[in-house]
């Protein structure tokens, strides 16, 4: 291949060699301007046999020109025709009058298109010079076998073919109609992705969209939402009348998560909420697919906020359908704005859902004590009572051990972190709310500090290291050491001589007691006759149990 400049002088921009090819292939040319990093540059391609090379000829600001080889495009059929239809665009016809649309960037073939009915005209007669007794090279007589040089060609985005006894106009779709075109089959999980790509601008051979990216997202989106109400009737009148309630619900599942995804990559959760859901809740199958399917969304993030009849909804459909722990996963993660807060508590409440009512009593309303008060009037008095636990209060009064040392180290429970300007705040309630002499419905019998009685007899090891890993935050906060030291005073005066205790837990508070006195910066005071004792338990012969721990 020669690049020959011819002004200002004839001079050879670039000689190019080629791979030995069938001698029987049709060289073929065609150039085009192509925008390639903010230039518009020609592009020349040319092939013979199934290789398209690529130059791009490059004008430097000094004046000097370049022509560098592009990546070269490797197809399996003999190419007889090659034209550029835009840019970004190559039509193709090989030997066996396939016409191939082949999207220059990716080098993906689009589509392939059978040209045998328009019966091209090929130029044989004239490359083997019949009419002169076939006076030419054997070069141009074996090429003659399959040049059509003259039947296609191309002009302003349209290719025109000549056939034997007609003429036939091949143009690329524009984008609406390549839509429309599966719309019509009812291809919607075609029709939506293939939008999608418009709309992220990830699309092969657009026609037809103009305008700035702004613009041309905003023309797709209104398409969009066209095809998802025609989607919503499709799924609604294609769904079986009678039959298996396990065929209707499968047919829902096939469809409703489609709606979901794309109302929510679109940003628009009113049409999903508003236009789409008053469709489907006509149908009860329907209505049941689409609360199940916003679970998922609703754990990872995607949809945050659910306007209240739905959310109405989704609390019936999910407790008549014992769905509880969905539910639970779903409400810690949504806005509480949107929820009826005195139904939902009253729904989790009665539910044993504490995470959830948790979250709301935090989120909701800011309030940190509340959700501790009602848990401890649950456990407490079984604790107190000596009864034996059952599996639902150990998981309740883990949840409480957890909960006490998230709001204190700062955390929400159970994802998340308290917003920065309550930390303290929340900080100083918890620790007055465990200091208390008395709860608020306590009757004659109840021990003084109720709170930390119940978690000391709940689970005095856990319940110490809980208060460990706080006081080990609070080195700089003087309110806190205040706390810590009122705290421990109160944990000796409930356990220390107190017969409901047993050795080992009283061990453990000692234990528990001599790592804080053993800090460099330690502002505990214990007094004498408390600091011998300890002393005299860690040292006990008598007892071999947790011995390293004790040494330490």
């Amino acid at each position: 291949i020669l690049v020959i400049g011819l002004k200002p002088t004839l001079n050879v921009w670039m000689t190019l060699p080629y791979t030995k090819s069938d001698p029987t292939s049709v060289p073929q040319l065609a150039w085009q301007f192509v925008p390639i990093q903010k230039m518009v540059n020609p592009v020349l391609a040319f092939c013979k046999g199934e290789t398209v090379h690529f130059l791009l000829v490059k004008k430097e600001e000094t004046g000097t020109i370049h022509v560098i080889k592009q990546r070269q495009l490797q197809l399996s059929c003999d190419i007889i025709s090659l034209n550029w239809i835009n840019s970004g665009t190559l039509v193709l016809v090989d030997s066996h009058e396939k016409l191939h649309v082949v999207d220059r960037p990716s080098q993906e073939v689009l589509e392939t298109l059978d040209l045998e009915q328009v019966q091209l005209v090929y130029n044989s007669r004239h490359f083997k010079s019949l009419a002169t007794g076939g006076n030419v090279s054997q070069a141009l007589a074996l090429v003659g076998e399959k040049a059509c040089y003259q039947s296609l060609s191309s002009y302003a985005g349209q290719i025109v073919c000549l056939g034997t006894k007609s003429a036939h106009i091949l143009s690329l779709r524009n984008w609406k109609e390549r839509l429309d075109c599966l719309l019509k089959q009812e291809h919607f999980t075609e029709a939506l992705p293939l939008a999608w790509s418009f709309h992220e601008g990830t699309a092969k051979a657009v026609v037809g969209l103009h305008g700035d990216s702004q613009r041309r997202k905003a023309v797709i989106s209104d398409k969009m939402v066209e095809i998802l109400l025609q989607l919503t009737e499709y799924a609604l009148k294609k769904c079986p009348e009678q039959g298996k309630l396990q065929v209707m619900e499968q047919h829902f599942q096939d469809m409703v998560p489609i709606l979901v995804d794309y109302c929510l990559l679109l940003q628009k959760p009113d049409l999903l909420f508003n236009q789409l859901y008053s469709r489907l809740v006509e149908n009860m199958v329907a209505k049941g697919v689409f609360l199940e399917s916003l679970e998922s969304y609703i754990i990872a993030n995607r949809l945050g906020h659910i306007t209240t009849p739905v959310m109405k909804d989704l609390l019936a459909h999910y407790h008549d359908n014992g769905m509880m722990d969905s539910l639970e996963r779903c409400i810690v993660h949504l806005d509480v704005t949107s929820l009826d807060i005195q139904q939902v508590v009253q729904v989790c409440w009665s539910n044993q859902l504490y995470d959830a009512v948790i979250y709301i009593f935090n989120r909701g309303m800011n309030d940190y004590i509340t959700p501790m008060e009602k848990l401890f009037s649950v456990i407490g008095p079984r604790v107190r009572e000596g009864r034996s636990l059952t599996g639902d209060d150990v998981v309740m009064g883990n949840k409480l051990l957890v909960y006490i040392s998230c709001c204190l180290a700062g955390r929400a429970y159970p994802i998340g972190d308290i917003p920065e300007d309550l930390v303290v705040q929340v900080k100083n309630q918890v620790f007055e709310f465990l200091i208390r002499l008395h709860s608020g419905d306590s009757s004659q019998k109840e021990e003084v500090f109720p709170f930390i009685h119940t978690l000391l007899h709940f689970d005095t090891r856990e319940f110490l290291n809980v208060l460990a890993m706080t006081f080990d935050d609070v080195q700089n906060d003087k309110q806190a050491l205040e706390y810590q030291q009122r705290i421990v005073d109160i944990l000796l005066q409930v356990m220390v001589e107190n017969p409901d205790f047993t050795p080992s837990q009283v061990g453990g508070l000692f234990t528990f007691l001599a790592r804080q006195l053993a800090k460099p910066n330690n502002t505990l005071f214990v007094n004498r006759n408390l600091f011998d004792q300890v002393l005299e338990f860690l040292c006990c012969p008598d007892d071999d149990s947790r011995h390293t721990e004790r040494q330490q």
